[in-house]
């Protein structure tokens, strides 16, 4: 009758309905909804205390609520956390099933009064309820509560630790995203306060994001200015340190990408030599299917790419190679010695055969030897876990780690720094401490690392307007800047037109 009552609800068209009625609709909808906390709250807290759980192979009530109700971690937690609020708050419940008080008011008196001590509590709860009742808000409950643990504090004979009023919890999922609750202390809500107040203002008028999406990228921005500060431990180095994964097999399926785009002269890839050339050259006849346009593309490495797009413009980054043993290319490779003139098997590859002299063969078996012996099913890998016992055994994932190294070189930045002197954006005027060296033509797109191809750009222009956003921000011939919108209808210019003679 109850589901029945709220699909009827539900259906109806509230438009019709006079908005004194829809107010009143409203009003009983939040009494409504504080009954059923309490009777979720109480059902479940018996439910809790036979262990009914364990009928369906569950540990908890919470993972019970989880499989069984299809809810997830933060709901049944949050039904959990009502089961123990309540019962140790027996008034609460009782203006909740009342309808006396909101869910949401309810659970502010009982972290107010969680603080005082247990034998107080209940006439705490009395209490704060008949002045909430009364019409008090919930900044004089909070006074109140305050000088009742004022008032209650036994003298203080062992202070202890003296951090219970602080908490602040970072839960991930699966794909890395985050959700961040706590309980600061009134300083660090000040310190806070202050942060989100000067990082996550607008920027200028091209800066539609909301305040709660401001507020996100000012604690971003603060996080990244603290790890390219050098102040904390055992970082060393400015800016902070990325570490970009990617297996061998997806290294060298970009390689023979890069040959097949990019086949003029003086080109990076093109100049390795025919062994990275895509299609007929040897990296296509060993692994066809790097080459294979429609051959599906293989899962990238755990973490790649770890950085945002842009964030690895003006970094350190250290790079780190994985791989594994191709069998098909030790077969190919073996024929190819004992034949001492051919690389690849008709029949493996579904290719010609090739003919190679031996400085050629000796460039093969030296390019993929890594491919062989490294990775967590490489020989090296088998002889060390076969012959090794205890932790020694274990697999071994690395296949190369690269050093440290700088995108934007030192020089380069502080001239860039000399000359824009600060986010060179039409309008901003963020110092250099807060602004990356952004490449204005990408490197994908044959951009070089020079003084005329870099600009200042602080985090907000660089990460979210250039690289989110996709607006393009130019350097003129004068050392102005012109900012265009991706529809060409916004453009910015950082200096007014001179004017005409």
């Amino acid at each position: 009758m109850i589901t029945a009552g709220f699909r009827w609800l539900a259906d109806a068209d509230m438009a019709s309905v006079p908005v004194e009625m829809r107010a009143e609709c409203l009003r009983g909808l939040e009494r409504v909804r504080s009954v059923q906390t309490a009777a979720h709250a109480s059902v479940l807290s018996a439910f809790d205390h036979d262990g009914g759980y364990t009928d369906d192979g569950q540990g908890t009530s919470r993972t019970w609520l989880m499989w069984q109700t299809r809810v997830t971690l933060g709901a049944a937690s949050g039904s959990v956390g009502w089961m123990r609020r309540l019962r140790a708050h027996p008034a609460v419940g009782a203006a909740l099933r009342e309808a006396r008080v909101s869910g949401s008011w309810a659970q502010e008196i009982c972290n107010l009064t969680d603080k005082l001590p247990e034998s107080a509590r209940d006439d705490a709860d009395t209490i704060l309820l008949a002045a909430a009742g009364e019409g008090a808000e919930l900044a004089d409950l909070a006074s109140l509560a305050d000088q009742m643990r004022r008032r209650l504090a036994e003298p203080d004979r062992d202070p202890g630790p003296g951090f219970e009023d602080r908490r602040l919890r970072l839960q991930t999922t699966l794909d890395g995203t985050g959700k961040l609750d706590g309980d600061l202390t009134s300083q660090c809500a000040a310190m806070l306060q202050a942060v989100l107040d000067t990082l996550g203002k607008k920027m200028g008028p091209e800066d539609d994001r909301s305040k709660a999406q401001r507020h996100h990228d000012a604690v971003a921005e603060a996080c990244r200015r603290l790890l390219a500060s050098g102040c904390l431990p055992d970082r060393a180095g400015q800016p902070a340190k990325l570490e970009l994964q990617i297996t061998l097999e997806e290294l060298i399926r970009r390689i023979t990408a890069a040959g097949r785009q990019d086949s003029g002269p003086g080109n990076a890839a093109a100049g390795r030599g025919g062994i990275w050339q895509g299609g007929p050259g040897i990296a296509g006849q060993l692994w066809p299917r790097l080459t294979d346009d429609t051959a599906p593309v293989p899962d990238p490495a755990p973490g790649w790419p770890l950085a945002a797009p842009g964030e690895e413009c003006d970094a350190s980054i250290v790079p780190l190679v994985t791989g594994y043993l191709d069998h098909d290319l030790l077969a190919s490779l073996t024929a190819a010695l004992a034949s001492q003139s051919r690389v690849c098997d008709p029949g493996l590859c579904g290719k010609p055969l090739i003919h190679l002299d031996p400085d050629s063969l000796r460039e093969v078996i030296i390019t993929h030897a890594t491919a062989l012996l490294s990775g967590p099913r490489g020989l090296a890998s088998i002889l060390r876990t076969g012959t090794l016992d205890g932790a020694a055994a274990s697999v071994s994932l690395p296949l190369d780690t690269g050093t440290s190294t700088e995108t934007i070189p030192p020089h380069l930045r502080r001239a860039v720094i000399h000359r824009d002197r600060h986010c060179a954006a039409p309008g901003c005027t963020e110092p250099p401490a807060g602004c990356q060296v952004h490449h204005i033509r990408p490197r994908s797109q044959g951009g070089i690392t020079k003084l005329t191809n870099l600009i200042l750009l602080c985090s907000f222009h660089h990460l979210i307007l250039v690289h989110e956003w996709d607006w393009t921000i130019t350097l003129n011939a004068d050392g102005t800047t012109t900012m265009t919108s991706p529809d060409g209808k916004r453009v910015y210019h950082s200096h007014s037109p001179p004017n005409a003679a």
